[in-house]
This record gives C-alpha cells, structure tokens and sequence, in this order.
C-alpha cells in the first residue's frame, strides 16, 4: 500500500533528524571554537576545521537551482528539498544569521543553535506535511530574519534560556513553509532530509562568517552584516503585512 502524502513513520522521523546530529558531531566534535581572551590560537584552528565546510557548502549549494529542475521522484525529491530553504532570500538570511548569532554567543550557543534550528524545522516540516494549519507562516519567517538580523547588530548576549525558544520558534515557521510546499508526487523522507542538509550547510556558512568576531574590524563587519539581515526581514516583513 502507498503511504500517503505527507506521512511520515517514526523510523522517518529518526533518520530525518540524523543530519541535524552529524552536522553537530563532525563540526564540533567535543570542543567549542571561541578563541579565549588570552590568545587567538583557537580561533585559528577554529577557523581551518570550518573554512573547508563553508567551500563545501558553496560547492554543493551553487548548482541547485539547475538540479531542481530534475524530474520528481526518490532523486528529484530530495534536490527539491535541498533546493527550498537557498530558493527564498527570507530563508537564506535567517539560517545564516543564526550560524552569525551562535558564533556571536560562543559555546555552546555556536554549536547549540544550528542544531536546535534543524530539529525544530523539522518538526515544522512534519506539521506542514501532515496538513496542520499554523497562522501567519510569512510574518513568523520574516520576522526571523528582522529579530535575528537586530540581535546580531546589537551585538546581544541572551542566555542559552532565552536564546533556544526565540531560535526554535521560528524554526517551526521555516520548517512549516518547507513542509506545506512540498511538490506532489515527491518522497516527503527525502524531500525532508534534503531541506534539513541544506539548513546545515547555512548554518555553517554562518558559523564561518561569524568567526571574525574576535576581532575588532570582524565586530563591526558582522554588525554591518546584521543590519542587512535587518533590513531584509523588514522588507519581507512589510511584504507578508500588506
């Protein structure tokens, strides 16, 4: 019997959230990459383990739009998926913001933050597929990038209590707008562990770019970079109210 649309088994759901959980494990493997006050040594190895990430990231997410065009089905459904969250600027600045913002923090927020996001959309994603309604999705998805964006500017240090919630609730909204848009006729597994991988890849890319924080010139740039998120959010923002 054909499972239905949007269906997802508990072994599904396992082996969605698994790269949430290797993207955490093969970056961060034990340690955290906050340089200390005394010497810029971590920063610098820091910076070696994630630049190779960040190039592999460009070279995986730069020929998606092409691949999307491939036809539905087991390998069209998780490019479809791979493909969603670098099709929407929206997405893009909020899941790299919370890789900027989690770099900002430090550990365990750098590590913590880009896996509470993936699991989170996640389970966004099951609720869009299984049809579940959530109001105002375009308001809480630019809002993201309006609160995100302010925060980094702001330079802001929230503690992990406050800083978690505001990071998973808006992943639901991400995850959400994935899940409701899926393409019929495609596996809801695959499409599901592609849009998971690609959020991934965002929030190393993030996580790269926030390294510069250490450094004087790489705070001010970074608060530059969060004023543009800001004002994309606002822009989306007044979009999703009009």
């Amino acid at each position: 019997m054909t499972k239905p649309r949007g269906m997802l088994t508990m072994a599904d759901v396992v082996v969605l959230l698994t790269p949430a959980r290797l993207f955490a494990e093969a970056s961060y493997p034990g340690s955290g990459c906050e340089p200390t006050a005394a010497d810029h040594i971590g920063a610098k190895e820091c910076s070696g383990r994630v630049a190779p990430a960040l190039l592999s990231a460009a070279m995986l997410l730069a020929p998606l739009p092409a691949l999307a065009h491939l036809e539905a089905g087991a390998s069209g459904g998780f490019l479809s998926g791979l493909n969603h969250p670098v099709s929407g600027l929206d997405h893009v600045l909020a899941m790299v913001a919370v890789g900027i913002w989690g770099a900002q923090l430090g550990r365990p927020a750098i590590w913590l933050l880009p896996v509470v996001f993936p699991l989170l959309m996640a389970f966004g994603g099951f609720a869009g597929l299984a049809g579940w309604q959530l109001p105002a999705i375009e308001v809480g998805i630019a809002l993201s990038a309006t609160v995100l964006g302010a925060l980094i500017l702001g330079q802001v240090r929230l503690p992990l209590a406050v800083a978690i919630p505001i990071v998973a609730c808006f992943a639901v909204f991400h995850g959400h707008a994935h899940g409701t848009e899926m393409a019929d006729g495609d596996s809801a597994l695959r499409y599901s562990i592609g849009f998971v991988i690609a959020t991934g890849l965002l929030h190393a890319a993030g996580i790269a770019l926030g390294l510069i924080h250490h450094r004087e010139t790489g705070r001010v740039l970074l608060r530059a970079a969060g004023s543009m998120v800001l004002a994309g959010g606002l822009y989306f923002l007044w979009g999703a109210l009009a």
